[in-house]
């Protein structure tokens, strides 16, 4: 799926990073998560079922069958660490 540059900037400005995912011919476009997102989905014991929440919440658009279709599901939860990745802190003993 194609995106045009002018929803990808709509995007960015609101949302901040987004993120280009691909699995062969299909693509969607996810936004990181805030933290009410986080704290919502860190109750969900199944695996699964928190992929799929987070996948949902942070859905900008795209091809609808990464979200329907199980081999690309799969693969779209294997880069979501991608999305989730935090800034580094230091810590310094004073």
């Amino acid at each position: 799926m194609e995106f045009k540059k002018e929803q990808i900037d709509a995007w960015k400005k609101q949302h901040g990073d987004i993120y280009l995912i691909t699995v062969e011919d299909k693509s969607c476009v996810l936004r990181k998560p805030t933290r009410q997102e986080l704290s919502f989905v860190s109750g969900i014991t199944d695996p699964m079922q928190f992929t799929e929440t987070l996948l949902k919440q942070l859905w900008l658009g795209g091809d609808e069958d990464m979200q329907e279709r199980d081999e690309y599901f799969l693969a779209i939860s294997s880069k979501l660490d991608t999305v989730l990745k935090l800034k580094e802190a230091e810590v310094k003993k004073l």
